[in-house]
């Protein structure tokens, strides 16, 4: 079965999606998470024996780390390199190692068409630790930043938003960009584990290769989200 993951520490109810997950992306300082957030997410994870990794973003509380911020890469490196570390520490703290990096929001975004913000994040993974998988929007610029650099990657698709013809998800703030139907997006999380085309927003129909898939704990109705793709990645 392909593996499941999620963006955690974020405020949300994460310790009901930690049975069908295998691998989660914990805020740690950028655009939320503190000491204590970071603690407990890594716990949960540990208690369900579920990967985990750090989840950087632009230091933007305000937005949520959901704006583009103008940044050098050295600027970038240096965000990704402390909020990363900021997780480690926590991690060590109970034993734990972090298996993978997957910037966030903006970051995330900036990351898949801008070569030069996806080589200063693959930098700063590879320089923390080159066993490190950096995961990244399928096929986009940061899947091949950290390639380049000899980082194991997995190419991310998502159950739970919609996707443009061009293979880039459509704009949160989009009307219908988010699958809020348990059952629509666990048909398009097994179109993706099958490699199977799938239906964009407007109409037309693309294939994205998927080494993991995401669903998000702040969508509504998440819970049943991941029950559903859950069960149907299980049938394969």
């Amino acid at each position: 079965m392909i593996e499941l993951n999620a963006d955690i520490g974020e405020g949300c109810d994460d310790a009901s999606l930690m049975p069908y997950l295998d691998r989660v992306s914990i805020a740690c300082g950028g655009h939320t998470g503190d000491a204590a957030s970071m603690s407990t997410a890594l716990r949960l994870a540990a208690e369900h024996g579920v990967a985990v990794g750090a989840h950087p973003s632009y230091p933007d509380r305000a937005q949520f780390g959901r704006r583009e911020l103008a940044a050098s890469a050295d600027e970038i490196v240096a965000w990704v390199t402390q909020q990363t570390e900021a997780l480690a520490e926590q991690a060590a703290r109970l034993g734990l190692r972090l298996a993978h990096v997957k910037p966030h929001g903006a970051l995330y975004h900036a990351a898949s068409r801008d070569p030069g913000v996806a080589r200063a994040i693959a930098r700063a993974v590879a320089a923390l630790d080159p066993a490190l998988i950096l995961l990244g929007l399928s096929g986009s610029r940061l899947i091949v930043a950290g390639q380049a650099v000899g980082l194991a990657v997995l190419n991310e698709a998502f159950a739970d938003r919609r996707y443009q013809t061009s293979g880039r998800l459509v704009s949160r703030e989009t009307s219908g960009a988010l699958i809020v139907d348990p059952q629509l997006a666990a048909a398009q999380a097994a179109a993706l584990a099958q490699g199977r085309a799938i239906d964009t927003l407007r109409g037309g129909r693309i294939r994205v290769t998927a080494d993991t898939i995401c669903l998000h704990s702040d969508t509504p109705g998440a819970l049943n989200i991941a029950r559903a793709v859950h069960t149907a990645l299980k049938r394969g």
